[in-house]
């Protein structure tokens, strides 16, 4: 007797029922427990943050909050911090704004240009990435001192645009090499020029990298510590990140006000990401040009 076998949209049905019925166990645990491992700290950092000094010595790190107090932030705020926050605000966007202002007219010259000369440059790019900033601080710093430019922000800016570059040409020259090639010929046809087939063809089709670019660039500024600590050195000049060591300092014995001053420095940047991870993934993942 022959066996007829059945095809057609039941059995694809039942094959597809099938597969949505086999549940995943092991991938939910995975999920549960890395989220667990994620959400602890911040929830530890939240909890600290909005309690009294006694109650957390009372309680211990792992208790759950009993006085809530908005106390501790008034208190980072008292003793400075707010400049810290804004002299950190005007790195990062500074920051930034150059990176992008640098990166993508070298991504877009290395994109289109076909000189060996122009190729060199892009391979010095990629060199740039091996190279970690503690290698060349000590030619930085007299870099920066012979300009002038010691326990400035600007000392701050300027090298952490240096060491952004690499990685942002890198991205955004895997963007343009998407742009297709015929929309360049048509837009020359009609007697665009390079000014604005990049202004006005390539740019607006690399909003995403862009973004990505704009992204990373304003995480690595805003959480940057060794150029603030080797390039600056008064209290006017301080950002963030030397304001929570000296933080530590401080509240040694009040574990509270330093939780508070950490969230007060982790919020910003982390509403950023918050709103940008899409562009951020995207475009590190190499597609961000698409």
């Amino acid at each position: 007797m022959a066996v007829v076998r059945q095809s057609g949209p039941g059995r694809l049905r039942r094959t597809a029922g099938r597969r949505l019925g086999r549940a995943n166990w092991a991938a939910g645990v995975a999920s549960l427990v890395w989220l667990a491992f994620v959400i602890t700290p911040i929830y530890l950092m939240v909890k600290d943050a909005l309690q009294t000094t006694d109650s957390y010595l009372d309680g211990g790190p792992l208790s759950l909050p009993h006085h809530l107090t908005g106390h501790n932030f008034a208190d980072v705020f008292d003793r400075g911090f707010t400049h810290y926050l804004i002299n950190t605000a005007i790195v990062t966007v500074a920051s930034a704004v150059l990176t992008v202002l640098l990166a993508f007219p070298a991504a877009y010259a290395i994109v289109r240009s076909r000189s060996r000369a122009v190729s060199g440059v892009f391979r010095l790019f990629l060199a740039g990435l091996a190279i970690p900033a503690q290698a060349t601080i000590i030619p930085v710093y007299l870099m920066i001192t012979r300009m002038h430019l010691y326990d400035s922000l600007t000392a701050i800016v300027l090298p952490t645009v240096a060491f952004g570059l690499p990685l942002s040409v890198l991205v955004l020259s895997s963007a343009l090499r998407d742009v297709p090639r015929e929309l360049y010929e048509a837009m020359t046809i009609d007697g665009s020029g390079s000014v604005r087939l990049m202004w006005s063809l390539a740019l607006p089709l690399s909003r995403a990298s862009l973004t990505t670019v704009s992204v990373y660039s304003a995480l690595n500024a805003w959480n940057g510590f060794l150029f603030p600590l080797i390039l600056t050195q008064s209290d006017e000049q301080r950002v963030q990140t030397l304001g929570l060591y000296n933080f530590q300092g401080q509240f040694s014995s009040n574990i509270p006000g330093l939780m508070a001053a950490v969230l007060l420095s982790a919020l910003p940047i982390f509403v950023v990401y918050l709103f940008a991870r899409r562009w951020l993934v995207a475009g590190m993942a190499g597609v961000g040009g698409k």
